[in-house]
């Protein structure tokens, strides 16, 4: 028990000193930078009077903001003073106060001091007088409108130029690309590069005009003594940016290379798979469990794992990998993921049972639920088929697992493969001769095999006829329906031209004469008499 005391109050002791670090850092007031004219006056640092530093500078605007324009000239001058028990300095304008300075406002960072904070203020403030004088001098205004619209006129004189020379470019190198797509019945390395440069030549045109509005808005504001500092802090807005996209590419340069090197191997790992996988198809490599129809999918199941190891190692060394933006982008895709790979899944998983299990492929003519017709892809999600009427029907995996799939073409090999249809005929008629019939009927059809040698069952005794079902070999599965047609209006012909009635009759009562076959007619033609 004592320990479980001493391990809460060392846990309570920890929590009280976090909670003590993160509000004495929440403590520290944010600095705030006063500006005069759009330019630089002094930062405050530190509290003063109870006012954080943002206070005081709005403070400070409202004292400056009561001061007349007639005491503009008058001397700026300094008064050593105390507030709040530090050190400081008040700046007057005459008799007009206009901002203090203490010494918690001095950046300690740059090794600077109280008197040289104070010399820098007042250096300031002079320069702010000028510029406001400047403000005043209507003839440095009307100067100032001047290179403006002298500025405009040449930025859009430019951007005319380039659209014009741009653009009759872009169309030369088009038509070339254009020449280049014609030219190849398949993407060619050609074509490639061709568009390649057109799309680089599009963002180089972009880039330069966005060089040019940035000179030009550079040199309009540059053009005014109220927004000359706005000019400056622009230039080392730029230059900061540039320095840090060097900065950000010379430091990535070791990451990329190791993304290179990791992707290449990935790459050569996978090509060496495929060889061997296209090898394993082509059967000029057998191995255990792999059969060579199922290649293509393994192939595909393997690529994606090895790439999927290849971007995991090389994803740490991704430049911003670390960063917030990529966690947020991740946590995104892992949500979609989760709320939409229910039934997405579910598809992929059906589908591999259909590829390994090797129910179908792609030219088999199969049944899937009443739907006859040709296999065109077999794809991840869905099987396509195409029906004798043309008609694309696609069928998702799962339905396919779910159901029944009769495959016409798989057994189909030397001895063909089998084609079945059924007529009923009446008692009074002899099932040699009607066996004969069908027979012939079958020999009759130029699509049936003549091996195997068509047969026939007798499948049923009803109560108003028997049920035969002749069975035929075919060697095009995919010319069932055609062949069935023919095989049907040779049937007919056969029964017609020997008098045998197809039609089954429905007795409402009993024939006065027994409904059944005289031995002479057993054998009636086509059939033969046993010899």
């Amino acid at each position: 028990m004592s320990k479980q005391f001493h391990l809460l109050a060392v846990v309570f002791a920890l929590l009280v000193l976090a909670a003590g670090a993160v509000g004495a850092a929440a403590s520290v007031p944010a600095p705030a930078t006063l500006y005069m004219v759009n330019r630089e006056i002094v930062t405050f640092r530190a509290e003063v009077l109870g006012g954080a530093p943002a206070e005081r500078v709005e403070r400070t605007r409202a004292r400056l903001r009561q001061i007349p324009d007639t005491a503009i000239d008058q001397p700026i001058r300094t008064l050593s003073t105390e507030l709040d028990g530090s050190p400081g300095v008040q700046f007057f304008l005459g008799e007009y106060l206009m901002l203090a300075v203490v010494e918690g406002d001095v950046d300690a960072a740059a090794g600077q001091s109280l008197e040289a904070l104070v010399a820098q203020t007042q250096e300031r403030l002079q320069e702010a007088r000028r510029a406001w004088h400047q403000l005043k001098d209507t003839p440095l205004l009307l100067r100032g409108l001047m290179w403006t619209a002298v500025g405009t006129a040449v930025f859009a004189l430019l951007v005319w130029a380039l659209y014009r020379a741009g653009g009759a470019g872009l169309n030369r190198l088009e038509r070339w690309r254009d020449r280049m797509v014609a030219r190849h019945a398949h993407v060619d390395l050609g074509e490639f590069v061709a568009r390649v440069v057109v799309g680089s030549v599009q963002v180089v045109q972009w880039l330069v005009i966005g060089a040019l509005a940035y000179g030009w808005l550079r040199f309009v504001v540059g053009s005014f003594v109220a927004t000359a500092p706005i000019a400056e802090r622009l230039d080392d807005w730029l230059w900061n940016k540039l320095v840090w996209i060097a900065d950000g590419f010379l430091g990535s340069l070791p990451g990329l290379i190791t993304i290179v090197i990791v992707l290449a191997i990935t790459r050569a790992i996978a090509d060496a798979i495929g060889y061997v996988f296209e090898a394993i198809r082509s059967g000029r490599l057998k191995l255990p469990l792999v059969h060579p129809e199922t290649t293509s999918a393994t192939r595909r199941i393997v690529s994606i794992l090895v790439w999927g190891l290849g971007i995991a190692v090389a994803y740490p060394y991704l430049p911003g990998s670390g960063s917030e933006a990529f966690k947020g982008l991740s946590v995104l895709f892992g949500l979609m993921l989760t709320l939409g790979s229910t039934s997405l899944v579910t598809q992929a998983m059906s589908g591999l049972v259909i590829v390994y299990s090797r129910a179908l492929r792609k030219g088999d003519f199969v049944e899937v639920n009443d739907v006859q017709g040709t296999v065109t892809e077999v794809a991840a999600l869905a099987t396509k088929i195409v029906n004798v009427r043309n008609e694309e029907i696609t069928i998702p995996n799962s339905v396919l697992v779910s159901s029944p799939i009769r495959n016409y073409s798989r057994l189909a090999g030397d001895s063909g493969t089998l084609l079945a249809t059924k007529v009923t005929i009446g008692y009074d008629a002899p099932w040699r001769q009607v066996q004969a019939l069908l027979i012939e009927a079958a020999r009759r059809t130029p699509a049936v095999r003549r091996e195997p040698a068509p047969y026939v069952y007798q499948r049923a005794l009803s109560d108003f006829y028997v049920e035969y079902e002749l069975f035929v070999g075919i060697d095009r599965p995919r010319e069932r329906i055609p062949i069935l047609s023919a095989l049907h209006a040779n049937i007919q012909d056969a029964f017609n031209e020997h008098g045998v009635q197809i039609m089954s009759p429905h007795f409402e009562g009993q024939p006065p004469n027994a409904v059944l076959v005289p031995k002479e007619q057993w054998h009636a033609p086509p059939a033969q008499p046993p010899s």
